[in-house]
Formats: structure tokens, sequence, C-alpha cells
């Protein structure tokens, strides 16, 4: 019994010891792998995704003026992945419509009337069929109120096959994902409590000095004397 008793805290002693021995750091480490994995993969088994640019021009007609060409050229920018410009381009390039939906967005500039069409898919050939297709219905649906409205739409640039993909490759993608579990790592360091020393309530018992024990002053009689007449202490004259 007495053996069994005195084996159980060194068994309950074994699984931290193999902690102790690790660096006060290893969570850093740990996480920052782990994110450089998940990095590597990401970059190796994600599909490569291609961009193609085009440039759509909003120009005024004979009467109209250059900034209601540019007021226009904001609202162009905001309807060129609309359902209806959308529907004009699969009339035209065959594309499917998710393709167009998901894999086309426009901006546009706040000082010139210049719309920028992108196209994004998974082969370089259909991204610039994408963002040339768009590109050329928007112009369409401007050109056919410009009598109205007094502004012309033009495709000024028609976009280019890509010759390089846009997502991050694999050396990038391991780059950012260790960057990011290092980060991780960090925050885990500063909120990890600290590791106690000795026991809490020796600590305060410790801490906490204990009262001065002094000598309790003799009784007094009814006139404040001492009695028996002992002499009057130091204390007791100060008192």
């Amino acid at each position: 019994m007495d053996r069994t008793r005195g084996e159980r805290p060194r068994a309950a002693a074994r699984p931290r010891s193999w902690r102790r021995r690790l660096p006060r750091w290893w969570p850093l480490s740990l996480c920052a792998l782990l994110g450089a994995a998940g990095g590597a993969s990401y970059g190796l088994l994600a599909p490569p995704q291609y961009a193609a640019t085009s440039y759509v021009v909003v120009v005024p007609t004979k009467w109209g003026d250059p900034a209601t060409a540019l007021g226009f050229a904001q609202a162009y920018g905001r309807v060129a992945t609309d359902g209806a410009v959308l529907a004009a381009a699969h009339r035209v390039s065959g594309l499917p419509l998710d393709a167009l939906r998901g894999g086309v967005r426009a901006m546009t500039s706040p000082d010139a009337p210049v719309i920028e069409i992108t196209g994004t898919a998974g082969t370089p050939g259909t991204s610039a069929r994408v963002a040339n297709a768009v590109a050329g219905a928007l112009a369409g649906t401007g050109n056919g109120t410009a009598g109205r409205t007094g502004a012309e739409v033009l495709v000024f640039s028609r976009a280019t096959v890509p010759s390089a993909p846009v997502s991050p490759s694999v050396p990038i993608a391991t780059g950012v994902g260790g960057c990011a579990g290092g980060l991780l790592g960090g925050l885990l360091l500063l909120v990890r409590p600290g590791e106690r020393r000795g026991t809490p309530g020796a600590a305060g018992a410790a801490a906490v000095p204990a009262p001065a024990q002094g000598s309790a002053p003799p009784p007094r009689g009814a006139d404040g004397a001492l009695p028996g007449g002992a002499p009057e202490t130091a204390e007791g004259a100060v008192r």
C-alpha cells in the first residue's frame, strides 16, 4: 500500500516532464510549420486562375459635355455586371451565364470616363473571352441609348490572353501560410499562462508579515494608578 501511494505522484508528474523539456517557444515554431505546410498544399492543389482586362471609354456626343460622360461612366460601371449586360454577352460569346456572373468585375475611375472590365477563369483564353464579351455587351447597351443620354460607349482596348496566372505560386503561398501560422503561435504565447512556482498558499503566507507581539499594559485602578505602587513605564507615561 505504501509503495503504491508513493508511485502515484511520480506517475502524475510524468506527463508534465516532456513539456518542461521542450523550449518555451515551441507553439510558435509548430504553428509556423503547420501554416507553411497548409500554404504549400494550397499552392499545389488549388487550380490556377487567369485574369484578362479590357477597357471601355465613355465619350460625349456632339451635343453632350465631358461632365455628362464622366457621370454616365460611373453609371455604366455599376450595370456592367447586371443581368441584362451578362445576357447580351452570353448571346454573343456562348459562354455560360454562371461563368460570366462569377468571373467578371468592373471598376471605374473617379476622374476619367474609363471602365475597367476584368474577366477571371481557369484558362487564359476563357478569361480573355469573358472580358471582351462583357465589354462588347456593355458598349452595345450604352450605345442603344446614346441619343437620349448624350454619351457614347466605345471599347477602348480589348483584352489579350494572359501569359501567367494571377493565383499565388507555391513559394508565395508557403510564405503567407508560414507568416499566418507564426502570428497565431505568437498569440498563443501571449495568452499562455506562465509556469507557477511554489504553492500559492505558501507564497501568500510568506508575503504577509505576522503582527508584532508585545506585552499588554498592566491594569490600572479607578484613579488611574498602577496597583501596588508599581513604577510607570515610559510607554505608560507617554500615554
